[in-house]
């Protein structure tokens, strides 16, 4: 029965011939409609009554390109192929009317070139759907063109595809957040216990070292916010991402819900691009492994402290007792010259703190 209705279907406007059918001195049968249609795209000057081509004129068969002249009847002296019309009714009433009842049919998008035109085909060039009409004489009639159910399924398929895997990346990044908030965690947890270690050493050290404890502090407790400041600009930017991902993928499942053939493919494109960008995370940094450690700022203070056991603030024993005010305002003065010369030999003995690792060495972008 299949190939019996694909007998019955017009060159023009690839559906059941709809009555009166005509038959071409070729042998090939149109719709008169669709004849009419051919004959005045044909002949666009001739005079036309009740929008019906009265006067003769010419056009050449959609199937075989055999010229077809016509009288002054125009399409309407064409003879009507009766056969074709009698085994058209015999097939609905056997098979059609047999076939169990569809469901309500949806409004058909219409062709904006030709009003009166279904959208029924597929132009595989352009990518667009259209009408028989812009493949006969329109904007397609160059392009190669596909039955719309067949690639109103293939897409509908490979959007299908898509967002499953859409699912799996998301699932994916879900999983690289995750880890982006262990790492925050982690960073937290090791600022403190170095933290902890390195005040510890400097509470051996006297006045002498507060400035650079607090100095220590400050540069790691900037490396800690910095280094979390990251971290959580780049967590919100995955989950950006991933709710940006989310809203595409739902847009498609509902796309998926479109009953219309026509308007699903004219929304499938656009939305496989944007499913398409959305796929691509390159753009996104990675955390390289062991960006969360602390531990360059391990400190040793083994020469300093022999440094400060070298500091001597004693006076001399044989120095009169009426002179030890002196002796002490000497600390800073005359005496200095041993204190602070001590002092002064111990700051140069200390090491010059030194800023902490550039990030820009510990992070690195997909891109590089």
């Amino acid at each position: 029965m299949d190939s019996l209705e694909k007998q019955l279907i017009c060159p023009i406007c690839l559906e059941m011939f709809t009555k009166p059918v005509v038959i071409l001195p070729c042998q090939h049968n149109l719709c008169r409609k669709c004849a009419n249609d051919i004959f005045q795209s044909s002949n666009p000057y001739l005079p036309t009554r009740g929008g019906t081509v009265a006067s003769g004129g010419r056009f050449r068969c959609p199937s075989c390109r055999h010229e077809v002249v016509l009288d002054r009847h125009g399409v309407y002296g064409l003879q009507r192929n009766l056969l074709v019309e009698n085994i058209i009714d015999m097939y609905k009433q056997e098979y059609i009317s047999s076939r169990p009842s569809p469901e309500q049919k949806v409004d058909q998008l219409m062709c904006e070139v030709h009003e009166d035109e279904k959208i029924n085909i597929y132009c595989l060039t352009c990518g667009v759907p259209t009408c028989s009409m812009c493949k006969v004489f329109g904007a397609h009639k160059d392009c190669e063109v596909a039955p719309l159910n067949s690639i109103y399924q293939t897409q509908k398929t490979e959007l299908s595809d898509r967002i499953a895997m859409m699912v799996g990346n998301n699932d994916r990044i879900q999983g690289i957040i995750s880890q982006l908030e262990e790492t925050c965690r982690s960073i937290e947890e090791n600022g403190r216990r170095q933290k902890s270690k390195v005040c510890e050493k400097f509470d051996h050290l006297y006045a002498i070292m507060e400035d650079r404890k607090r100095e220590m502090n400050v540069k790691m407790n900037a490396e800690q916010e910095e280094k979390l400041n990251y971290i959580r600009r780049l967590t919100r930017k995955y989950g950006d991402h991933l709710e940006s991902m989310t809203k595409i993928m739902e847009t498609g499942i509902q796309t998926l819900e479109e009953p219309e053939m026509a308007v699903f493919l004219q929304n499938t494109k656009l939305l496989l691009q944007k499913i398409a960008e959305a796929s691509n995370t390159s753009h996104l940094e990675r955390v390289e492994r062991g960006y969360e450690n602390m531990d360059h700022y391990s400190v040793s203070f083994k020469r300093e402290g022999r440094a400060l056991r070298n500091i001597d603030f004693a006076r001399d024993d044989d120095e009169e007792e009426e002179d030890e005010d002196e002796v002490g305002v000497d600390a800073d003065g005359r005496a200095g010259q041993t204190a602070s010369g001590e002092v002064d030999s111990l700051n140069e003995a200390l090491p010059p703190l030194l800023p902490p690792q550039p990030l820009s060495t510990c992070r690195t972008a997909t891109s590089s």
